[in-house]
């Protein structure tokens, strides 16, 4: 049973990683042009600039979780589902769909699968996670590589919300983790599922904050003003 972590006051370098969630081209500079105007609309891509800018100023480690999906898909599974990943209703009801109907967009080695250049790793410092689940803990280095490093407390960033961050908080919780949710630097595009989250669930596994709050308790942790 791994140590449990501390309560989360503090952000430190000594116990603390900025996990950032599917920071991908695809995502965060999509093609389409509603999803471009959704994103700049919430200020996701600036709130993640700002958190990792606060990170590098703390000395704390950036951790990517990165869809990683085999490049002719046969990573996929086919589920039975009631809906589509937008909710709507498959046209002949809840039968098993075409694996190219369900097959993630990001595969490996495309331009889209990239990390976005805003949010650059540190080569030597920072580690990359690639993952083909939801969860970036799920058959990932993700809980190895923290512990490894002392690591007990992670700061999450991305999206979607009701998706890969739900399912990540859900494990880190589960491992015994100290959880942020940094709320202004996730999203999702369905429904109110965003503001459910933050204001329902999470508050019962972590620490709700903004990016503000956030990097704040990264340079107290790190015993630097703001």
């Amino acid at each position: 049973m791994p140590a449990k972590a501390k309560p989360v006051e503090t952000l430190g370098p000594d116990h603390t990683a900025l996990v950032f969630f599917d920071s991908l081209n695809g995502y965060l500079h999509p093609s389409d042009p509603k999803k471009k105007a959704f994103l700049k609309e919430r200020n996701i891509l600036p709130n993640m600039v700002r958190l990792i800018k606060g990170a590098r100023r703390a000395g704390l480690r950036v951790f990517y979780a990165c869809g990683d999906h085999a490049a002719d898909g046969s990573d996929i599974v086919v589920r039975l589902t009631d809906t589509d990943m937008e909710l709507r209703p498959w046209p002949q009801g809840p039968t098993a769909p075409d694996r190219k109907a369900v097959a993630p967009k990001i595969r490996h080695g495309k331009k889209d699968a990239q990390i976005a250049p805003e949010l650059k790793p540190k080569d030597d410092f920072d580690v990359v996670v690639p993952k083909q689940r939801w969860s970036a803990f799920f058959q990932t280095q993700m809980e190895v590589a923290l512990r490894a490093r002392g690591l007990d407390t992670v700061i999450l960033a991305g999206g979607s919300t009701d998706v890969g961050i739900a399912s990540t908080v859900f494990a880190a919780r589960d491992l015994d983790f100290g959880i942020v949710v940094a709320s202004d630097a996730c999203y999702s595009a369905r429904g109110n599922n965003n503001q459910f989250f933050m204001e329902r669930v999470f508050p019962r596994m972590g620490r709700v904050m903004t990016v503000s709050q956030t990097v704040d308790l990264m340079l107290r942790g790190a015993g630097k003003k703001k």
